[in-house]
């Protein structure tokens, strides 16, 4: 990990506006401060999907402050893990770090129903996630 003593995730997609938005803000959600949530985009638009926001207020999660991000090297060396989601070959690679590629549809111009598909198959690899990076402590 780095050098702090959380985990910390980065998650990419290309426009950062939907996908990887809904990612951050559930991990930020879920996770509280025991993770470090970043995302970004290899070509960033100019705002957030409202489709995606929308999306998230039924869930109780306000996405609304979060802005599209452009990817750079330095986000991806202060990440543990790396989380793509169609970026295809945009994300620099560097060794130690872990690296996953979460197949989800492209929520752009589609309507409620399909983001709302998207945010809980979202939901699903981030409850994973967090299982595997905060380890639940035995009796």
């Amino acid at each position: 990990m780095t050098s702090s003593s959380k985990p910390s995730v980065l998650f990419v997609c290309v426009h950062n506006a939907g996908r990887s938005q809904m990612a951050a803000g559930y991990l930020t959600a879920l996770a509280g401060d025991r993770i470090e949530v970043r995302s970004a985009g290899s070509e960033p638009a100019d705002q957030i999907n409202p489709v995606a926001v929308e999306a998230m207020s039924e869930e109780g999660i306000d996405i609304t402050a979060a802005s599209p991000t452009v990817l750079t090297t330095e986000a991806v060396k202060a990440s543990d893990v790396v989380i793509t989601m169609g970026c295809g070959d945009a994300c620099p690679i560097f060794p130690g770090k872990r690296y996953e590629d979460w197949e989800l549809a492209d929520p752009a111009g589609k309507g409620i129903d399909d983001v709302r598909e998207v945010r809980d198959d979202i939901k699903a690899h981030i409850h994973q996630l967090i299982s595997e990076l905060i380890p639940v402590p035995s009796n």
